[in-house]
């Protein structure tokens, strides 16, 4: 699983071979530049689900809930709703909060696929702080519970976030629906990063547990650059940029103008 949040990412990721694209919060830090994830509006959300829509033809489309999404139940089905109807999205995924195992059951009873996600959920890490989560039995035993809750609400997989490598393969080991980790270890069912993480383009900051697998915003930040050299010395644009008039319809101009 990989992120999107417009269009021309969305065409990308779904050429790439990716099985699901998540239109993730995470666009809130990396696309709106918010300090969190928790400043992100339903409104937002889905005009960028839209967007990534139109790009996406084989992939399986997946709207994250905002925080704001929940301030009831009803209001968080509604939400959900519009992530189908509206977006075109084939399912919406939920982070673990105090409500959200009766919120989901409400989800999934409207006929909207839900995927969950427990671990260190960045909507709610303000209160926390962000890092590891699971690190000694009891709140391993925690998140473990939560997960199982999450399946038999009606999720149909389950996102580890920032988990030990053994907690993951163990909640992976007794969950009956698929888990995607993300800085969980190898040992989970699939693997899901913010795309612009792996490509570099987000530079605020790069978690412990990205692979880079290129330097985009370098690449950018050069090509920028020379274009902007190149309008200043008066080499952009040039011969192979330029329409050239021919001078006798040029000619014709200038008498119509009476020049």
């Amino acid at each position: 699983m990989l992120t999107a949040y417009d269009y021309p990412m969305a065409r990308l990721v779904d050429a790439s071979g990716a099985d699901l694209l998540l239109v993730g919060d995470s666009l809130g830090m990396v696309v709106l530049g918010y300090e969190t994830t928790a400043s992100v509006t339903m409104e937002e959300m889905i005009h960028h689900a839209k967007a990534a829509r139109r790009g996406v033809t084989r992939t399986l489309l997946i709207g994250d809930m905002p925080l704001s999404a929940f301030r009831s139940v009803q209001e968080a089905v509604r939400n959900a709703q519009r992530f189908v109807q509206d977006a075109g999205c084939e399912a919406v995924k939920v982070e673990w909060n105090d409500t959200i195992v009766e919120t989901t059951k409400a989800i999934t009873a409207a006929g909207i696929s839900v995927m969950g996600h427990v671990g260190l959920t960045p909507q709610t890490a303000g209160k926390s702080g962000f890092g590891m989560r699971g690190k000694d039995a009891e709140s391993a035993a925690l998140i473990l519970s939560q997960a199982t809750a999450l399946q038999d609400a009606g999720c149909f997989a389950m996102v580890l976030e920032c988990l030990p490598d053994l907690l993951a393969q163990e909640i992976t080991r007794r969950l009956r629906i698929p888990t995607i980790g993300i800085g969980s270890g190898p040992h989970c069912d699939g693997q899901v990063v913010v795309t612009y993480d792996i490509l570099g383009l987000f530079e605020r900051f790069t978690p412990r547990f990205i692979k880079r697998y290129a330097n985009l915003a370098e690449t950018v930040r050069d090509a920028t650059a020379a274009y902007v050299k190149d309008v200043r010395t008066g080499a952009f644009p040039g011969k192979d940029q330029t329409v050239a008039m021919a001078p006798d319809e040029f000619e014709k101009l200038k008498q119509t103008l009476g020049s």
